[in-house]
């Protein structure tokens, strides 16, 4: 709960058609099973009380004394769970004489309020307005297992958690969700960040691709978690299947999800997630309408993740996603870098290449654009610029790649050049210091741009998203092009982009390939340094630390505005076990240092497109002062030192 991390579940008894006592039992017992595994709110099918099969027998006073006693037995056998549980039965209401098919919704052994189903589906095999009425517009107060409850459609109600911030439980019930106009839209507009459904969706070949797809949509459109609990074993089988299809989603993302079995279902939601997206989202909020808060209180406690936590967040899970969306950035940055090429009439377009990972992909990226365009890539003007820290390794692979790529390629040597410049201002060329590094930089950024003037072209630029994060390029050097085609690409994706590359030219031009495979084989570096018996003496991971690391800090810390010590824990959680808690706390720190050092070279970047979900323009995403004060920050990270471990 700590860290707003929220175990939720899913739950399906074995029932009993009208066996309210066996039913109850069962329910009791996935109850206690789900807190014995810290579950903290617990979502159980529609009716499961009675089971949704019942079919005349609802209208039976029997079936709903007995549901009414299985209710309250439910209640004094499990006052000293620390959980909120939504649980379906009938309800009989002698104010209008109508039935309603509720969700009670209990905690500690408390009635905390009933919620009723809105849309009542008579049609196809469903006939539940031959007994029940819909909730829509009802407000009355009633007696049930001997307490006062609100049974409130017109005003639904929404139970708020006082000691967990941002936990606020909504329910609806089956079809609701199926509905032109959801009541999880109402409730999530009046707080709610997680929706519990209660279903009795019966099975049919192909409904569950439709429902997996309707509860993610709905958990995204309403930015909430969704558990959707279903019906399934134990009820009639007469005409209908039901298979127990139990979901939890977050934010249009399947977090767990089970079929044709009974039991628990379990994830985590992170309400502290939920709340930053909604924050941000200044489109979410309008309200029409109020709900009416039912406050409820839990045990705060650390909550044990288990919930996917992938190591490269801006990298997607599986060969044929990825595959996917290699192909999707490559022509999105591309289509971004052809409408400027068209716009500026630019003759040809210029490119540093250094044989390492940015600039090949910015190559790349360039030569699809003047694919776009029907243009010659021999247009590409690739320039290479050895200086004191190049490798033949590194300038060899740059001119095989551009050869591959169909490029016009220069070699301009800046070596003579750097020394005129550090005679002039006195820079001896024993100091290797940062005037060293920078000065080389610099140079080259000038004659790129030089060449692009004399041809009337376009620089491109190199740098990507994990470089402008951490600060680590030179101000007015590689820092500075015409248009920047990698600046929303996070290193590991470049690495994985290039990747792509090498796979799809492994059949038609394995030369490319074999260039781009040994391109993804060399170190990180910037190469200004001079090399150690001609292999590169500069790695850049072992200076600003494992780009790995970086993104993970960068998706968490800067897309979802999460602290330091939850950046911290999700980062043990995914990648604990390959860096160890020193190693993590060590770059995290120098993360957070560098980011907000680092602001005056974002406040003013070239143009690029933006391909992902995050970028650092001082024009799209991204808008911080080059003189905040990252105090809090570090006075965070300072305490992990002293805390227990994570």
């Amino acid at each position: 709960m700590r860290d707003g991390f929220i175990k939720v579940a899913a739950g399906t008894p074995k029932i009993k058609v009208a066996d309210c006592d066996y039913n109850a039992g069962q329910i009791i017992a996935l109850m206690r099973e789900a807190a014995a595994q810290g579950v903290k709110v617990l979502a159980l099918p529609e009716l499961c009380i009675t089971g949704y099969t019942c079919g005349d027998l609802f209208l039976q006073d029997t079936l709903l004394q007995g549901a009414e006693d299985a209710l309250s037995r439910i209640l004094e056998e499990t006052e000293e769970l620390d959980m909120l549980t939504a649980v379906g039965l009938p309800v009989w209401n002698h104010w209008d004489s109508k039935l309603y098919n509720c969700a009670a919704v209990i905690n500690r052994g408390k009635l905390l309020g009933l919620a009723p189903k809105i849309y009542i589906p008579s049609y196809g095999e469903f006939y539940e307005g031959r007994w029940f009425a819909s909730g829509r517009g009802t407000d009355y107060f009633l007696t049930l297992c001997g307490q006062r409850v609100n049974l409130d459609a017109h005003n639904p109600v929404v139970f708020d958690c006082e000691n967990v911030p941002n936990l606020t439980v909504g329910v609806e019930i089956c079809e609701d969700l199926w509905s032109a106009a959801p009541p999880s839209t109402h409730l999530a507009l009046n707080g709610a960040t997680v929706i519990l459904n209660l279903s009795a969706s019966n099975e049919l070949a192909g409904k569950a691709a439709y429902r997996r797809t309707l509860v993610a949509g709905q958990s995204g459109r309403l930015v909430c978690g969704y558990v959707y609990a279903d019906a399934g074993e134990g009820e009639s089988t007469t005409d209908l299947v039901f298979a127990g299809h139990n979901i939890i989603a977050e934010n249009g993302t399947v977090l767990a999800e089970k079929r044709f079995e009974t039991g628990l279902t379990i994830s985590e939601i992170d309400v502290g997630r939920l709340a930053h997206e909604r924050r941000r989202m200044n489109t979410f909020g309008t309200v029409e309408g109020e709900s009416y808060p039912c406050k409820f209180q839990l045990e705060v406690e650390e909550t044990v993740l288990t919930r996917p936590i992938g190591k490269n967040p801006f990298v997607p899970e599986g060969a044929v996603d990825r595959r996917e969306r290699c192909e999707e950035i490559f022509t999105i940055a591309a289509l971004g870098l052809k409408k400027r090429l068209e716009h500026t009439n630019a003759s040809c377009a210029v490119v540093g290449l250094s044989g390492g990972l940015d600039s090949t992909l910015a190559l790349l990226i360039t030569a699809r654009a003047f694919d776009m365009l029907g243009r010659p890539r021999s247009d590409i003007l690739a320039v290479t610029m050895p200086c004191f820290g190049t490798t033949s390794r590194t300038k060899s692979n740059a001119q095989v790649l551009a050869e591959r790529i169909g490029a016009d390629f220069r070699t301009v040597d800046i070596g003579e050049a750097v020394r005129v410049h550090f005679r002039d201002i006195g820079q001896s060329m024993d100091d290797l210091s940062v005037t060293f590094e920078n000065g080389q930089a610099r140079e080259r950024t000038q004659v790129l741009m030089d060449l692009a003037n004399q041809r009337g072209g376009l620089v491109i630029g190199t740098g990507d998203l994990s470089e402008l994060a951490l600060g680590w390029a030179t101000y007015n050097g590689d820092h500075m092009s015409m248009y920047g085609v990698n600046g929303s690409i996070p290193k590991t994706l470049v690495r994985h982009l290039t990747a792509y590359a090498a796979e799809q030219a492994e059949g038609t031009d394995p030369a490319l390939s074999a260039v781009l495979r040994d391109i993804l084989d060399t170190p990180v570096s910037p190469e200004l340094l001079p090399p150690k018996e001609g292999e590169i003496a500069q790695r850049t991971e072992d200076l600003v630390g494992p780009y790995e690391l970086h993104d993970f800090f960068l998706y968490y810390a800067i897309r979802w505005g999460f602290g330091p010590r939850k950046v911290f824990r999700l980062a043990m959680a995914a990648l604990g076990e390959e860096y160890g808690r020193e190693t993590i706390l060590k770059w995290l720190k120098n993360f957070y240092r560098r980011f907000f050092a680092q602001q005056f070279k974002r406040s003013c970047l070239p143009d690029g497109p933006k391909v992902g979900s995050l970028a650092l323009s001082p024009r799209g995403d991204w808008r911080m002062p080059s003189d905040a004060v990252n105090t809090l920050w570090m006075q965070e990270l300072e305490t992990l030192e002293t805390q227990p471990e994570i």
